[in-house]
């Protein structure tokens, strides 16, 4: 195909005479100060009159990149990809919904299909969805995915394993690690993205399946649904988890209470592990997870019912359950995420980026102390469904959309 480039340039000499005006930085966040001159980038009503719990909590001020960069269609060859992961040369592992990965070089170019995966239910949300790979993965070349499996009581959300073969062609040994359990006639809400840490244990998301029958499990430490977990490679309880020892709790559970989780990121400064998830009919989330929190769905939710029925008592804030550090109405759709940790455009540092869907836009969020203080929306011009961003090898971030497109954004 031919490639697409779109150049853009310095968006606002108001923008650029505050920056140069004040010179200091941020020493936490080591990048120049927000630019607080800007509206809100939603100028749409929300859906409630439910107000913010702390002031700057949704429709924080606008910021604006001053840094020229580029944004490169790479390609347009993908089969509703979900997810991406960096492999060590640089090129992206791909993950696409039907049950198969590719793999793209960092100037477009696409394999063949990686075959050898076992079998997706790719109706509705389901299919092959997140992607990580090994830390050691040089050494013993092993990726991990999650994909919404069949079983006889419904369908789950499984962890699947396998060795990329050195001709790169299929996945060898692929094995089912993990299942969260309970299975559900269902379609929707699996969650799906994988991240490992510092000591080698995956970080998994799962969603509550949608259903008025299901969401309570949210709430139920005896269930793997609506939860953010910690497993081993083996798909076992990672050691040190906060429930770990109770008989009244799975010692997988990391952190409960969540919706339907689509994005988590470790914040390249600190460490703190982030997340992100799909409110209702407005209430998107994006929240600091600590281990063994519950973070209310559906207990406390800033969104209602897509009929525009509220949800469960209407509340917004009650004790012992943790607020979401942003939250938007209407709604993000918010999906992959990434921290910027790169240098050649250093007002992005440490920003977070988020994918949107119904939003079609990536949504880049300005944070500090632990709170969010500008957004600004970027490739809305693009009008396309971003599924997930990843910052590469290079510096640039790199998303793929539901339409098939694999972008380049950087300098």
């Amino acid at each position: 195909m031919q490639h697409t480039w779109k150049s853009i340039g310095v968006l606002s000499a108001l923008s650029l005479a505050v920056s140069s005006c004040d010179s200091s930085a941020s020493k936490e966040t080591d990048q120049p100060p927000v630019d607080s001159t800007y509206a809100p980038v939603e100028t749409k009503a929300p859906n409630t009159d439910y107000k913010p719990a702390f002031e700057g909590q949704t429709r924080i001020a606008g910021v604006k990149t001053t840094t020229a960069y580029e944004t490169k269609v790479l390609s347009e060859g993908l089969n509703r990809p979900w997810g991406i992961a960096i492999l060590p040369d640089g090129r992206l592992l791909i993950t696409e919904k039907g049950g198969t990965l590719r793999i793209a070089t960092s100037t477009g170019d696409l394999s063949d299909a990686i075959t050898g995966l076992p079998a997706v239910n790719s109706a509705g949300q389901g299919g092959l969805l997140g992607v990580t790979i090994d830390p050691d993965f040089e050494g013993n070349r092993m990726v991990y995915w999650s994909f919404s499996q069949d079983t006889p009581a419904g369908t789950l959300t499984a962890i699947g394993k396998g060795r990329l073969a050195d001709d790169e062609k299929t996945i060898e040994n692929a094995a089912v690690i993990y299942q969260a359990t309970p299975a559900h006639k269902s379609n929707l809400h699996y969650g799906g993205r994988l991240l490992f840490d510092k000591e080698g244990y995956l970080f998994v998301s799962t969603g509550e399946r949608s259903d008025i029958v299901t969401r309570p499990l949210s709430q139920d430490l005896n269930a793997a649904l609506g939860k953010v977990l910690r497993i081993t490679t083996e798909g076992k309880a990672a050691p040190g988890n906060p429930f770990e020892g109770r008989s009244d709790a799975r010692p997988e559970i990391y952190s409960y209470g969540h919706r339907n989780v689509q994005g988590l990121a470790f914040h390249p400064a600190t460490g703190d592990l982030w997340e992100n998830e799909f409110g209702p009919r407005g209430g998107d989330e994006v929240n600091l997870i600590q281990p063994g929190k519950n973070y209310g769905w559906p207990t406390i939710t800033y969104g209602l019912e897509y009929s525009g029925d509220k949800i469960g008592g209407a509340i917004q804030q009650q004790e012992g359950l943790e607020q979401p550090v942003y939250y938007w109405d209407p709604v993000l759709s918010p999906s992959g995420m990434t921290f910027y940790s790169g240098n050649s455009i250093p007002e992005w540092e440490n920003n977070l980026f988020i994918a949107g869907l119904s939003s079609v836009h990536i949504a880049r969020l300005v944070i500090k102390d632990n709170k969010v203080v500008g957004e600004e929306r970027l490739l809305t011009e693009e009008a396309q469904r971003f599924r997930d961003v990843q910052q590469g090898k290079d510096g640039a971030l790199y998303a793929v959309t539901d339409g098939g497109r694999l972008y380049r954004i950087g300098k």
